[in-house]
């Protein structure tokens, strides 16, 4: 991959898809960002489909009405955590997820059928489709639907953005932003999941490749509930509702409270 090491003085005109502008914007922090929200949402596809010549990966930005009523922007109106790229090749994701394993929550019953102890990674399932392209055409979907600004940001790899970003948004469970990217690698490479979406406390994936099994949904459940409590409150089910919504799911959302 050909990665941009400077970001260009004026804009991002020198990294734009061959024969697309991009809207104006400018950079905070370690993203380049829109001012406004995508009109065309297939810039989002092209950017992804130059993503291997620029070396910047695009992720959408939601529209966020808690910050949008009093003119703020999280990006630039709320902390961002040290960055720390760095640190996320030291890290694995089994070691990450034992040490957010909430072993004696609500005495276990939402944990079912798994115990206090982490029960361990979910196996690989082998994707047939390109995980880029994949979250290409999740984003240009996601962007046709809903009102995003698209940024930029300069990653080898997307599951990075945390960790190169230093987003806050899981702040209030975790500040160790490289443990998320850790994370975030191994998903990529287990089930072909692409980081799509970046808002204040929400990050969303595009799953080239989800479970098929129930027994394969599960595993990967105790894993998400590791990785974002929020996403599932279900004390009297364990585990079960949660696997079962992720059956063939392509999309995964967290967000944090």
């Amino acid at each position: 991959m050909t990665v941009v090491r400077d970001w260009p003085a004026q804009g991002l005109s020198e990294c734009a898809p061959a024969g697309l502008s991009l809207a104006p914007g400018s950079r905070r922090g370690g993203m380049w960002v829109t001012d406004r929200a995508l009109d065309r949402p297939d810039r989002y596809g092209h950017c992804v489909a130059e993503y291997e010549r620029t070396g910047l990966w695009p992720v959408l930005v939601p529209y966020d009405e808690r910050f949008a009523a009093s003119g703020e922007d999280w990006i630039d109106d709320r902390a961002r955590l040290r960055p720390a790229l760095d640190r996320v090749d030291g890290l694995s994701a089994v070691r990450v997820l034992r040490d957010w394993w909430p072993g004696g929550c609500c005495e276990g019953a939402c944990l079912r059928p798994y115990g206090p102890e982490f029960p361990g990674l979910a196996t690989p399932v082998r994707s047939r489709t390109d995980r880029l392209a994949n979250a290409g055409n999740t984003g240009v979907l996601l962007a046709t639907r809903g009102k995003y600004r698209l940024g930029l940001v300069r990653v080898d790899r997307p599951a990075d953005i945390p960790a190169a970003f230093g987003w806050a948004g899981a702040a209030g469970m975790t500040g160790d932003v490289a443990a998320l990217s850790a994370v975030l690698r191994s998903w990529e490479e287990r089930f072909s999941a692409v980081v799509t979406v970046l808002g204040f406390d929400v990050l969303e994936v595009a799953v080239a490749a989800p479970p098929r099994a129930g027994a394969h949904a599960l595993a990967l459940a105790a894993e998400h509930r590791a990785f974002c409590p929020d996403v599932h409150v279900g004390e009297h089910t364990g585990l079960q509702h949660l696997a079962q919504d992720l059956l063939q799911r392509r999309r995964w959302r967290f967000r944090w409270n």
